[in-house]
């Protein structure tokens, strides 16, 4: 019986053992491997790969300043058709949305009577003219009657002093003479009357042959017809509220637009040295064509704070159309030989804009730079650069100071924007370092 209970207490104790001794064996066995290692501190030390990035070498442009603003184009002049005189429309001598010429005859209104009355005119003129000639035979017989009375008043006056003749024959004489000085009078009267209503037929003459032109309607101005409010066959009012048709002037045309009030002393200081230029853009990528600026408003307007402008460019090709909405340039004035790097590179952080500058090493800095005006892709920079530095312009953003960088040529960086046009030649994946320096990508431990 005891030697079974002894049998039992060494087996429990060798339960309890064997489990410590398995844990002693891993520990040797680990401590065993661990020889071979090398000693702390001189394991390998890793540096992070370069940054792909884009990059553009700052240079010198002649920069212009420009204002930008949506324009709407309308004609120089718009004139509505109307009739100077009533009628029925017998002609249309264009088609509607023809381009015509200033004096082309447009419309023709009826002119039989117009005519019937002009020869009435006629024929009433020639009778007042032989009633003039008439009155004045008869004022040259009444001036004959009188100076007839008048020598025999005299010669009975003389007679009657010598009693050769009675005094009622003297008075007989003096009594026709006054009737035919009277009847001169009346001659004389009747001959202006009759020049009056000769001249009043002449002048209803005259007023007709204008109103008989007036029956062949012509273009004022030189244009673009709309669309055509009246058909052959509608009686016409003289000088009616609705017009005929409506002529737009195309040749040239003005594009209408506006500046912000703060703007109104640079426009006019530059426009006084010379005639601003205005590039207008048509709709759906036209060809862009050059104006000038010919007009500014005489006020600006309180509600927007903005003048109103206006440019004229000719229009040959009739690609401007009125009421067409373009993109307007205006030029102020042209900065020369300003440094500019592509708008992507200036970054804007707490402290004000900067850029990232890579060395001749590869390495990326922070940059802090002023910059000026930003035109299309470029922006000026006004201080912090020099000419021929690299300049980081995409894949800023996986940046930061003293980090190594290397160029995609060709490729597109995370932003999916191309490396510029002015960025310096370089090889696809190359290193942005000098060409005598080779890049170390890991230290070599002793």
């Amino acid at each position: 019986m005891n030697n079974i209970k002894l049998a039992n207490k060494k087996y429990k104790i060798l339960c309890l053992a064997l489990p410590l001794l398995l844990l002693f064996a891993v520990g040797l066995s680990s401590c065993s491997r661990g020889g071979g290692q090398d000693k702390p501190g001189k394991s390998d030390k890793k540096i992070k790969p370069p940054v792909s990035v884009l990059t553009a070498n700052v240079r010198t442009s002649d920069v212009p300043v420009e204002l930008r603003a949506i324009g709407a184009v309308e004609s120089c002049q718009s004139s509505p058709v109307r009739a100077q005189v009533g009628g029925i429309l017998t002609e249309i001598r264009f088609q509607e949305g023809d381009f015509v010429r200033a004096g082309q005859i447009l419309f023709v209104i009826d002119q039989t009577p117009f005519k019937a009355n002009l020869k009435q005119l006629q024929a009433n003129l020639a009778r007042d003219e032989a009633q003039i000639s008439n009155a004045e035979a008869q004022n040259r017989n009444a001036v004959a009657q009188l100076r007839n009375d008048e020598a025999m008043a005299k010669r009975y006056e003389q007679l009657v002093q010598k009693d050769y003749v009675t005094r009622e024959q003297y008075d007989q004489r003096l009594t026709n003479m006054i009737a035919a000085q009277a009847g001169l009078d009346a001659s004389q009267a009747s001959s202006q009357a009759a020049r009056a209503t000769a001249e009043a037929t002449k002048a209803a003459i005259e007023s007709l042959t204008i109103q008989l032109g007036y029956t062949e309607i012509h273009a004022p101005i030189s244009g673009q017809t709309g669309t055509l409010l009246a058909k052959p066959g509608d009686l016409i009012k003289a000088n009616d509220t609705n017009p005929l048709v409506i002529i737009n002037q195309i040749e040239p045309i003005r594009v209408r637009f506006s500046a912000n009030e703060e703007k109104l002393a640079e426009i006019m200081k530059y426009r006084k040295q010379e005639p601003l230029r205005v590039r207008v853009t048509p709709p759906g990528g036209g060809e862009a064509r050059d104006g000038r600026l010919v007009f500014v408003d005489n006020a600006v307007d309180p509600a927007t704070a903005t003048v109103a402008l206006k440019a004229e460019l000719p229009n040959l090709d009739h690609a401007l159309w009125p009421g067409q909405f373009v993109d307007t340039t205006m030029t102020l004035h042209t900065i020369k030989s300003a440094l500019v790097v592509p708008a992507t590179a200036v970054l804007t952080g707490q402290k004000g804009t900067y850029v990232y500058v890579v060395d001749s090493e590869g390495v990326a800095g922070v940059r802090p730079v002023k910059s000026g005006l930003s035109m299309g892709e470029d922006t000026v920079i006004v201080e912090g650069l020099k000419l021929a530095e690299t300049v980081v312009t995409d894949g800023q953003l996986r940046l930061s100071p003293g980090a190594r960088v290397i160029e995609k040529a060709g490729l597109e960086a995370e932003s999916g924007v191309k490396k510029s046009t002015t960025d310096s030649k370089t090889t696809p994946d190359k290193p942005l370092l000098d060409k005598t320096e080779k890049p170390a990508m890991r230290e070599k431990t002793p």
